[in-house]
């Protein structure tokens, strides 16, 4: 009998997939081979930059590539899709109506998970790191002020930093450096009396893939920290696991 399975868009980039495979492997604490869960990855690396199209930068759509290969999905059967990129849930809306296979939606996810977790009345204030094609949309503001929370926007001079994060320090293939990576973060939960100390959040939420592969690589566990993509992979088992189970 044949066992149902999850297709995976992937490709956006193509480390933060590696990561996000990797993560679902682990979680799902398989002691066997057939064990594990019954997948598919789509590595589309070719999918145009969702960022560049967003603010305008570049006319190339990254719709249709990923239209085509929901169409793929659909017809192999897959049981359900899973995104691991953040920014291209921009067009998660145009990409259900195109077929009857549900995607889980990880910005949703996330916040859900932040509300169990990190509940607003002790956390409040929420610091978000992301592209800035998420930022120009407000694809997690919407999301986060929905759920009660003060969403907190990083200004352009701390965008640029996390926008080298992204692009340099992983799409890049530059070395990972903690202390980058964690003085941004440390930018948002500083609350000293020092005039630095300008976004006082009670949590950061990693809202593109790429920090999701800098958080595997240096995991601060003991930080107020919402890592999108780890979530979306505890989901993806949960689901999947419950499907092999029917």
């Amino acid at each position: 009998m044949r066992r149902p399975f999850f297709a995976v868009l992937g490709g956006m980039g193509t480390l933060a997939t590696e990561s996000y495979i990797r993560l679902v492997d682990k979680l799902t604490g398989a002691r066997a081979d057939q064990e594990f869960l019954d997948y598919v990855v789509f590595n589309d690396a070719a999918i145009p930059d969702r960022t560049a199209f967003i603010l305008g930068r570049s006319d190339d759509d990254p719709f249709p590539v990923l239209a085509d290969d929901v169409a793929k999905a659909t017809a192999i059967g897959a049981s359900f899709i899973t995104i691991p990129c953040n920014t291209a849930h921009f067009v998660l809306p145009r990409l259900q109506k195109l077929t009857d296979v549900p995607f889980l939606n990880m910005p949703h996810g996330a916040v859900e998970r932040m509300k169990a977790t990190l509940p607003v009345a002790t956390h409040p204030r929420v610091g978000f790191m992301g592209t800035e094609g998420s930022r120009h949309i407000g694809l997690y503001q919407r999301e986060i002020e929905a759920a009660g929370y003060t969403f907190v926007e990083p200004d352009d001079e701390l965008q640029a930093r996390i926008h080298s994060l992204i692009y340099n320090d992983v799409k890049g293939g530059g070395p990972l450096d903690l202390g980058r990576y964690r003085s941004v973060i440390d930018t948002f939960l500083d609350k000293s009396d020092s005039l630095a100390a300008k976004y006082r959040c009670d949590i950061v939420v990693l809202g593109c893939t790429e920090l999701s592969v800098l958080n595997e690589a240096f995991p601060l566990p003991d930080l107020p920290i919402i890592d999108a993509q780890a979530v979306l992979a505890e989901d993806t088992v949960a689901l999947a696991k419950s499907l092999r189970e029917k």
